[in-house]
């Protein structure tokens, strides 16, 4: 063999040998991705594959979402859980109907003495004796009625302040309570609590329009720049009694009975204004 044979020999046999390694290494790896590709399920046949081959668990029903509650404002006061203990303790207990018989009364010596003739039966029905004309110079004067007895007790009745009026019933309770006696003024007094009164054989003195009737109020400006409620023919009773259609009341020393509505559309007007036995 020539030595240009023996080198062509020599390429041949290289090449073959560089083959065989490259065949050596190169098919083990094909057949590792051919086995994998054939276990692995193809793109776009997953789902339908896996659910053939694997059962699906039951899917819960979704629950409806529930639409929030809007908060309270902050600013709206929460509600009440019960009554409020005032109201829940106060408890009235009178009968059907109740009279005080055992009460008398006078005339008024003024023509604006009303309040003072009244205070001074009612303090007499309690034992305790007034001079209707010591009780009516005692009082306070003023241009306010809620302070003080208002112009000229012998005037002409009707008028309303800076006129001759009259006196409520503050002035007339404070005045009261000097000569011993438990009176206490009171403004939108109960029905209810004025029957319970009545009931405890304890009149009331209350402030009406007329002998019952009703006029319109007014709201007055006194000279400090107080403001009082007043009304035309303003009035002062005792009341003795009731039943379940009527009220009993006294004025000038004679009795009445008058319809529930109307006397509380008459006391109504100022207020329902009226001195009571607080014990």
């Amino acid at each position: 063999m020539t030595q240009k044979q023996l080198k062509s020999a020599l390429v041949v046999i290289l090449i073959a040998v560089f083959g065989l390694a490259v065949l050596a290494f190169v098919l083990p790896q094909q057949m590792r991705t051919d086995s994998h590709s054939a276990s692995a399920p193809q793109p776009g046949t997953q789902a339908s594959e896996i659910s053939a081959a694997t059962p699906q668990l039951p899917t819960a029903s979704p629950t409806p979402a529930q639409s929030a509650t809007p908060a309270t404002p902050t600013s709206a006061p929460p509600a009440l859980t019960e009554t409020p203990t005032a109201l829940a303790t106060q408890a009235f207990t009178y009968p059907e109907s109740f009279y005080i018989t055992d009460i008398t009364g006078h005339r008024q010596v003024y023509s604006l003495g009303c309040e003072a003739s009244a205070a001074v039966d009612w303090a007499g029905y309690f034992d305790v004796p007034i001079i209707e004309y010591t009780f009516q110079v005692s009082l306070p004067h003023s241009d306010n009625p809620d302070y003080g007895f208002v112009g000229d007790v012998n005037s002409e009745w009707g008028q309303i302040p800076p006129f001759a009026y009259g006196v409520y019933s503050g002035p007339v309770a404070d005045l009261l309570v000097t000569y011993g006696l438990p009176a206490k003024s009171v403004k939108n007094y109960s029905l209810d609590a004025l029957k319970q009164k009545l009931s405890e054989s304890k009149p009331a003195i209350v402030w009406v329009i007329d002998n019952m009737k009703w006029s319109e109020a007014v709201n007055y400006i006194d000279t400090e720049g107080r403001v009082s409620v007043v009304a035309p023919y303003e009035h002062v009773v005792i009341v003795t009694g009731y039943d379940s259609d009527s009220i009993r009341y006294m004025s000038n020393g004679k009795f009445y009975d008058t319809p529930t509505a109307v006397f509380e559309r008459s006391w109504n007007v100022l207020g329902n204004m009226a001195v009571i036995y607080d014990q």
